[in-house]
């Protein structure tokens, strides 16, 4: 082997690496994570290898982690400079707005098409991933400022009710830009023009459900 051919050994491991989890990323967005094979996402990412998948990540679910993780340090990145930009505000759309954007900002910022938004939706239905991408976007010191922050301005929510509408807010934020992403692919009216047009929806519903009252069941 010349030295030459040696060099580009990691870089075409690398290459083989990004392939695979676009691939992934798109078919799993597409069909759901159980209906996809790992010899089909090696065929559709261009390797003769049948093994070539399972080589490079390991099982699906260390895949899943894999695709969701790329995506995580932009994320992360922008919640923490809108954290910093409203630190101390007693102004619970801002902190909302620091739940929403960093999604939103970082699907914009991919160009089109994209496949990470549906991804994490059809991650987020299927047990076995589930808390996969749960934990790479909820245990990041960004979302859990972005938490207690929020949680500071609604003190008189039991803890139940609290963990109730985090929940709810989650899956407006996946699944709203999940259809939004499904309805640009497709070419049908996505509901809002734009991305940031589709934020401030987003806020104004979630703020919405974090200030809705409790009602008492007897």
């Amino acid at each position: 082997m010349t030295v030459a051919a040696a060099q580009t050994r990691p870089e075409r491991g690398r290459e083989t690496r990004e392939a695979i989890l676009t691939t992934a990323e798109r078919l799993f967005a597409e069909h759901g994570i159980a209906m996809v094979s790992n010899r089909q996402i090696g065929e559709a990412a261009g390797q003769s290898n049948n093994y070539a998948v399972g080589y490079h990540f390991g099982t699906k679910a260390d895949l899943v982690r894999e695709i969701a993780h790329r995506h995580t340090a932009a994320k992360e990145r922008r919640r923490l400079e809108l954290l910093a930009e409203i630190k101390g505000s007693s102004d619970l759309r801002e902190w909302v707005s620091c739940l929403v954007r960093p999604a939103i900002d970082h699907l914009a910022s991919l160009g089109s098409p994209t496949w990470h938004a549906r991804f994490v939706a059809q991650a987020d239905t299927e047990p076995a991933f589930r808390q996969i991408v749960i934990a790479e976007v909820i245990a990041t010191p960004s979302m859990r400022q972005n938490l207690e922050g929020l949680f500071r301005l609604v003190p008189d929510l039991p803890e139940e009710i609290r963990r109730e509408r985090g929940d709810m807010s989650r899956l407006l934020i996946v699944h709203m830009l999940a259809e939004r992403e499904r309805a640009l692919h497709e070419g049908t009216a996505p509901g809002r023009a734009t991305w940031e047009a589709t934020a401030v929806g987003l806020i104004d519903a979630i703020v919405g459900l974090w200030l809705a009252p409790v009602t008492s069941i007897p």
